[in-house]
């Protein structure tokens, strides 16, 4: 699998392509595959509640078309509902729909036959982070993926 490689950037919370020499980088892990299942917004299911308080549910363009009633189910959405813990509290209830949105996210991996299991462990290492580890195995070798990020 062979995608224009996305580098994270800690610092200013964004993800750039990567350039090599004045021409694209590729990535040919999971990296760029992860940066954009996780760190991408997903449309929130009908039912959330939006942390800013609007009915703004955002997601991928091209998930829009499903929100309309009586739509069928997605099968493959783009992207996470970790945006929806912008401004939740640091309890354990958090860290678990942390754990269980990278999951989510990760899902299509497993049913695409990328990986054979997605483990995923989020934490507060300090006020007002959330830190979520990510294990992809693939057979008996795993990589680990630890993006950080503030909830406020």
């Amino acid at each position: 699998m062979t995608d224009f490689a996305l580098v994270w950037d800690p610092v200013n919370f964004r993800a750039d392509m990567a350039v090599v020499d004045g021409d694209l980088a590729v990535d040919e892990g999971l990296r760029t595959a992860v940066i954009i299942s996780l760190l991408t917004d997903r449309l929130a299911d009908a039912d959330a509640v939006i942390p800013d308080g609007t009915s703004d549910r955002r997601g991928w363009w091209g998930d829009l078309s499903l929100d309309v009633p009586d739509a069928p189910p997605a099968p493959d959405l783009i992207g996470s509902q970790l945006w929806l813990l912008a401004r939740e509290k640091q309890v354990p209830e958090t860290a678990r729909r942390a754990e269980h949105y990278a999951r989510e996210a990760l899902q299509w991996m497993l049913d695409d036959g990328v990986a054979t299991a997605v483990d995923a462990h989020a934490s507060f290492p300090r006020r007002g982070w959330i830190a979520l580890a990510v294990t992809i195995w693939q057979g008996n070798s795993s990589v680990t993926f630890d993006p950080m990020w503030q909830l406020t």
